[in-house]
């Protein structure tokens, strides 16, 4: 069922947030794929997934939204490089006054974006049709 309707998840607490980075580890994205709305509280990034559900090498377009943004940080990532690469490793969450905390998005080479949210509220869904890719996603122990 995935395959032909694409991944859809909602994140409203910090387990749903766990549930979606499974879904994003590996995710690639640029720099340029990234916008963030300070007026609407909202970050956007388009991502090129690898489909671990899949149980196959295939790679889908996805779109991951994040709500109610109080803050927006980026450290060791070079925001001027639309066309930078970033690979996705995890997502997590540091909960603060509740509702609310810290939501981190950890990148390959060590650099993060941190959102300061009023609460967990994101979005993640498959916007193409999967595409075979050669290579399956590998991590050093």
């Amino acid at each position: 069922m995935a395959e032909a309707s694409g991944l859809r998840l909602l994140a409203e607490d910090e387990a749903d947030l766990a549930i979606m980075s499974a879904a994003l580890q590996d995710a690639i994205a640029q720099v340029g794929d990234v916008l963030y709305e300070p007026k609407t509280r909202r970050l956007t990034i388009a991502f090129n997934r690898f489909r671990w559900e899949a149980g196959r090498r295939q790679r889908v377009r996805a779109a991951l939204q994040i709500g109610s943004v109080l803050d927006f940080q980026s450290r060791k990532i070079r925001r001027d490089r639309r066309d930078a690469v970033l690979e996705l490793l995890a997502i997590t969450f540091v909960a603060g006054d509740p509702p609310g905390g810290t939501l981190t998005l950890s990148f390959a080479g060590g650099g993060d974006f941190r959102l300061q949210v009023e609460c967990v509220d994101a979005a993640l869904a498959d916007v193409s049709r999967p595409w075979p890719t050669p290579r399956t996603p590998a991590h050093d122990l």
